[in-house]
């Protein structure tokens, strides 16, 4: 079965980092694209960054360029996201995914086949 684990999730200040890890399993890793998203109370799931299945071509959405970067280590079948200078509007439970058809610049939730169960993260003072 494809699994996907999303962890290191928490409470930071605003200004602070996270790192967060997307661990898979029960598919071949570097054959897949690799997504995040995130949805906050309230709205829409909204994609944030997606990485390709070779680590050479990254997206971001506008609202997290520059602040947030994605990468993988497929010998570790993991993807993470490490976020910088975390701002209360990023608070969201954050979520990967992935599916055959995504590719690096596949932004829209229903293209992505499968999802972990999500990390939440609270930026507040």
């Amino acid at each position: 079965d494809v699994q996907l684990q999303a962890s290191g999730g928490g409470l930071v200040q605003p200004g602070g980092s996270l790192r967060l890890s997307c661990e898979a399993s029960g598919f071949p890793f570097n054959e897949y694209a690799i997504g995040w998203f995130r949805q906050a109370p309230g709205q829409e799931r909204e994609w944030v960054s997606c990485i390709s299945k070779h680590d050479d071509t990254t997206t971001y959405a506008e609202s997290v360029k520059g602040r947030f970067t994605i990468s993988r280590d497929n010998d570790q079948n993991t993807v993470y996201l490490q976020m910088n200078s975390l701002k209360p509007e990023d608070t969201a439970v954050y979520y990967c995914a992935t599916g055959e058809r995504v590719v690096v610049v596949t932004t829209t939730p229903l293209q992505y086949d499968y999802w972990g169960q999500g990390t939440q993260v609270t930026v507040s003072s």
